[in-house]
């Protein structure tokens, strides 16, 4: 019985018992770091804090617990019996607490006594004592902070991805099969090194590649190759930024002044034939709304929110982090477009919200705690609501949260996030700070066949340090990639869109948009924040210290797919894929210099089509001609390239060259979210 199922059958009024329960202890393995250890006073309780038992009941004295992480508790029950829990009383609203979660999990207050302290001398280190009878296969995932004890035997088990291959949950449209259990709950929050991407460890025997441009970031879909592959860096607009802080809103009085999308998002509306920007004006002001038929010139339309504004959030509302996504199959129409806003403060919930037009925001619901800086995506792959939370283990880093329905999700329990990205020790310090990296958010849009991401790094200076100065933190953007919409492979980890470091507009605090990219031609338009600052502002009130002044947006553009290409020189050289299949029927590739194709039998690599006639490219966009007769087949590709490059291929279901993949934030002459339209985009860019 999954974590789960135990709290939809576990919900109603909490229970106390006056003595602990009689019977059997029950033995458990514990995911992660961690070993069992004597729960006595002088105890260390936590592998990642130095806090120590100061108290405990004489009937627990002498007892075995677990020592894992504060952030988390997950653990399978191994041996039908009794098990015992600590959790802090929840003396304050904004204390980390698992009461509510025991409770609802079935779980008994024992008050004997009815609170100790646990370790500390402050009333929010009070422990109470819980206990419950539970099954073999019973799993239980608590947030921070609970502490399991008196039960028979533990063991440690790794955190570790289990082979794929056995996996027997959902398949992907990529061929890609989930464990049964998902989102994975075992990953480590103190593990610094580089998130495990289990799907590239065990490929599907064959790929399905109907969904999208087939893009060369990592190996998936590569069995062979004496390509070398190259990464690609988005080239910044000359003539940023694009929108500056001019109007009384953004300009926002004596506080910082701000034109800033943050995770916002930019989305091209098909119907109306424009860009759509939502924007915060000024600091921690309002949130607005913009057009723009080419991207570059916005216009402030005068809207009735609050007349003769182009403001859009509630007056009521104060944006910190926040994003607005359209709902392309939203039933209701009041929901064509959500929101998810974080308010400023510590632990606390945000608020998500519906609209018919981007305008007017209505349908609130108040979501459960989180840290700022928390977003949302959707991921139409898994038709999936994702919130990106903020949380704190290695510093700043990131819980995942998905749901079905983006409202009804947004109600989560402290149990509900799981642990889920981080900067590890491959993100290198910053040469001058010196600090440990951390990541300050994480956006992610559906792009082609993959989900693509981008991770915001915290290089420093720290809050006090930048406040002191009246300068920006250094925070820059790094390209990340997943198949499954969860793992992230980041093989590239120089900043993508970095911050200047100098009194520029882009200084420092450069951040994502919510879609991160949109698509003009044969060009990824990849909108971003970045501040200036200004270094005679250095007043104690956040609000108006010069760190978070003089906030802007621009662009940066790179080639359609171009995130990774694979090349050969004058040499040339080959690519095979592994075994695809599709039921297209024209073969495209995004290249340049002179490329054809083979086709192979799957198994025997027996040639079942021989070479295309080279041909001499630099196209986004080419047909390399019929290949029905092997729809429906598992067979593989073999690419021949000389002087050039090879960014992606895809099978087209006609000759238009339509991929029938995401497209982000969309752009001139796409009609929804998926292309449909392939060369016929081109001639739509202005």
């Amino acid at each position: 019985m999954s974590a789960c199922l135990l709290l939809a059958a576990a919900r109603g009024v909490s229970a106390t018992a006056s003595q602990p329960l009689e019977g059997p202890r029950a033995t458990v393995a514990l995911y992660g770091d961690g070993a069992p250890d004597t729960f006595a006073p002088g105890a260390r309780l936590f592998t990642d804090r130095e806090y120590t038992v100061k108290e405990c009941p004489e009937w627990l004295r002498g007892k075995t617990f677990l020592r894992g992480s504060i952030e988390s508790s997950f653990l399978r029950v191994t041996r039908d019996g009794v098990l015992t829990f600590l959790t802090p009383e929840p003396v304050h609203p904004r204390a980390a607490t698992q009461v509510k979660a025991l409770e609802r999990l079935g779980f008994t207050w024992i008050p004997q006594p009815e609170r100790f302290q646990l370790f500390g001398a402050q009333p929010f280190d009070l422990a109470r004592v819980y206990q419950k009878r539970v099954k073999k296969g019973d799993r239980l995932r608590l947030g921070k902070w609970a502490v399991a004890l008196d039960f028979e035997a533990a063991e440690v088990l790794p955190a570790t991805p289990q082979p794929w291959s056995a996996n027997t949950g959902e398949r992907l449209y990529n061929g890609i099969v989930l464990p049964e259990e998902w989102p994975p709950q075992t990953l480590s929050p103190r593990d610094t090194a580089p998130m495990a991407v289990p799907y590239l460890s065990w490929r599907p025997p064959v790929v399905p590649i109907d969904v999208g441009r087939q893009l060369f970031v990592d190996d998936f879909l590569i069995e062979t190759s004496t390509l070398r592959r190259v990464f690609h860096m988005p080239k910044k607009y000359a003539g940023n930024p694009v929108l500056k802080p001019e109007t009384p809103l953004e300009r926002n009085g004596d506080k910082n002044s701000a034109a800033v999308p943050k995770s916002g998002g930019v989305w091209w509306d098909p119907a109306e034939k424009v860009f759509k920007m939502w924007y915060e004006a000024g600091w921690i002001g309002t949130i607005c709304y913009a057009t723009s038929k080419d991207g570059l010139a916005w216009e402030r339309p005068a809207l009735d929110v609050v007349p003769g504004t182009n403001q859009v959030l509630p007056p009521d509302l104060t944006p910190d982090s926040w994003t607005v996504v359209p709902d392309w199959q939203a039933a209701d129409p009041t929901q064509r477009y959500k929101m998810y806003m974080r308010p400023p403060g510590g632990q606390m919930p945000g608020v998500s919200m519906t609209s018919p037009d981007g305008i007017h925001w209505t349908n609130r619901v108040f979501s459960g705690d989180t840290g700022d800086r928390s977003t949302m995506f959707y991921n139409p792959f898994r038709k999936k609501w994702v919130y990106s939370l903020r949380s704190g283990f290695r510093g700043r880093s990131r819980h995942y949260l998905e749901c079905d329905d983006f409202l009804a999700g947004a109600r989560w329990e402290p149990d509900g996030p799981v642990v889920w990205a981080a900067a590890d020790r491959d993100d290198p310090p910053d040469p001058e700070v010196g600090r440990t990296c951390q990541l300050y958010n994480l956006d992610a849009v559906a792009y082609e066949s993959l989900m693509l991401g981008i991770y915001q790094i915290h290089r420093g200076p720290e809050n006090n340090v930048c406040e002191g100065l009246g300068i920006p933190k250094i925070t820059e953007l790094n390209f990340a990639y997943s198949r499954d919409g969860f793992h992230w492979h980041r093989p590239d980890r120089r900043a993508h869109i970095p911050a200047e470091r100098r009194d520029v507009w882009d200084r420092a605090y450069v951040q994502s948009i919510g879609n991160i990219c949109t698509i003009q031609g044969d060009t990824l338009w990849i909108y971003y924040t970045g501040f200036q600052g200004d270094a005679s502002k250095t007043n104690s009130n956040w609000l108006k210290n010069g760190m978070y002044d003089r906030g802007a947006t621009g662009v940066a553009f790179l080639r359609r797919d171009g995130f990774a290409s694979l090349e050969a020189g004058d040499g040339g050289g080959m690519l095979t894929t592994r075994p695809v299949a599709f039921s297209g029927k024209h073969l495209f590739v995004n290249a340049s210099g002179t490329v054809s194709v083979e086709i192979l039998d799957a198994e025997t690599l027996r040639v079942l089509r021989p070479p295309s006639t080279a041909a001499t490219v630099d196209s986004t966009c080419h047909d390399l001609g019929d290949v029905s007769a092997f729809s429906g087949k598992p067979v593989r590709l073999r690419f021949t390239l000389r002087n050039g490059a090879l960014y992606a291929f895809w099978v087209s279901r006609d000759a238009s060259g339509r991929s029938d993949g995401y497209v982000a934030g969309g752009g001139p002459g796409y009609t929804g979210p998926t292309d449909t339209v392939g060369r016929a985009a081109l001639g739509e860019a202005k």
